[in-house]
């Protein structure tokens, strides 16, 4: 049976975008989604330069709400905002797991271009490290 996974944060426009295309990169057999609480109007164009970089394309993704998903069941939810400086969203949705895995906010970062693009690789090189480890601890039918 297919695992499905739904990974939330608030705008959904860089972390959980792109949580859900390593998920999708590693098992093309996962049911993936991202959704935010307060959807952004695209996908942050650094956020697809550093996954392109990775050989992985996020350029279609558009935010979504996760309202879509509320009548959906979920094996697992895992928020991904920064529980310090924002407030994680619920799921009330039917999930059998519910998981925070946090990172900082790549689209807060300042400075110059090279400095922002660092903050980005930084924080996809840490959702790759920690979602490949959840997905080997937890998707990989062991």
């Amino acid at each position: 049976m297919k695992k499905s996974v739904l990974i939330l944060c608030t705008g959904n426009s860089c972390r959980s975008q792109m949580a859900e295309g390593f998920l999708r990169s590693f098992d093309t057999s996962l049911e993936v989604f991202s959704a935010g609480t307060k959807p952004s109007d695209s996908v942050h164009p650094i956020a697809v330069k550093v996954m392109r970089e990775e050989w992985i394309d996020i350029s279609l993704n558009k935010p979504k709400s996760v309202d879509e998903f509320l009548q959906r069941p979920f094996d697992y939810v895992i928020t991904v905002c920064d529980g310090a400086k924002e407030s994680c969203p619920l799921f009330t949705g039917t999930v059998r797991h519910q998981l925070h895995i946090g990172f900082d906010d790549p689209a807060e970062a300042t400075g110059t271009q090279e400095e922002v693009l660092a903050v980005f690789r930084r924080v996809r090189n840490e959702i790759s490290q920690r979602f490949r480890q959840f997905y080997n601890d937890n998707l990989t039918g062991k």
